[in-house]
């Protein structure tokens, strides 16, 4: 498999076992970043782009579930990885149910690790298309969140990073809530006022973006967060 361009975040708050893993996936050609508490993890993920994430579960601050939920708010498509230290069925249950695609029990043997993590991406690569992440059709339009172009036939615009980002999320979340405080902590850093009137700003522009369809709203739901709503 060739994985010298494979990004590998790597959530581990044991320094021994971080700096062994981390040297030995690069050893592998894995481009691997190694963070000690789930809160530096999930900042690393907004800021860089990951192949692969690979959760201790029990970490400081934000523990490896809380993180695997943070990430899938961002990516559902992120392939995720957990290690654990118990071997109880309720962990291992939570895993999959916040969006593991596998597990290891401490202890576990690094060689193992690798075979995991290459069947992980295998899997992904053959089910993944190219565009699944950053193209979506909303009604009329085409949203290309890579070229942040919004296009309706032959018109397209160019959105600006900000636009561009909470529409993006709106579409992952298509007819479902996009939680309001995570929009803002993820696009915005933090929750404060002035950000949250920001956001209401850049909502309206979204919806007079979208208003050539009339099938496609954009929602306010009370003490929760937006939704998009669009039948295609």
């Amino acid at each position: 498999m060739e994985n010298a361009k494979i990004r590998v975040l790597l959530a581990e708050d044991d320094e021994n076992l971080g700096m062994l893993l981390k040297e030995y996936l690069q050893a592998k050609g894995y481009d691997t970043d190694l963070y000690k508490d789930g809160e530096k993890a999930f900042k690393g993920f907004k800021t860089n782009h990951y192949d692969i994430c690979i959760l201790d579960v029990m970490m400081p601050i934000k523990d490896g579930f809380s993180l695997a939920k943070d990430i899938r708010m961002v990516n559902s498509n992120m392939p995720i990885l957990f290690l654990t230290a118990k071997s109880m069925k309720d962990d291992v249950l939570e895993g999959f149910s916040v969006g593991a695609d596998d597990y290891m029990t401490k202890p576990f043997s690094i060689e193992e690790l690798l075979v995991r993590i290459e069947a992980i991406l295998r899997r992904y690569r053959k089910d993944q298309s190219g565009n699944g992440q950053n193209v979506f059709r909303i009604g009329i339009y085409e949203f290309d969140a890579t070229k942040q172009t919004l296009t309706k036939e032959n018109d397209s615009r160019k959105l600006t990073t900000k636009e561009s980002e909470l529409l993006k999320y709106l579409c992952m979340n298509k007819n479902n809530v996009l939680d309001r405080n995570f929009a803002l902590k993820t696009i915005w850093i933090d929750d404060s006022y002035f950000n949250a009137r920001s956001m209401d700003v850049y909502i309206t522009k979204l919806r007079k973006y979208l208003s050539d369809d009339p099938t496609i709203e954009i929602i306010n739901v009370r003490g929760k967060g937006f939704k998009l709503i669009s039948t295609p």
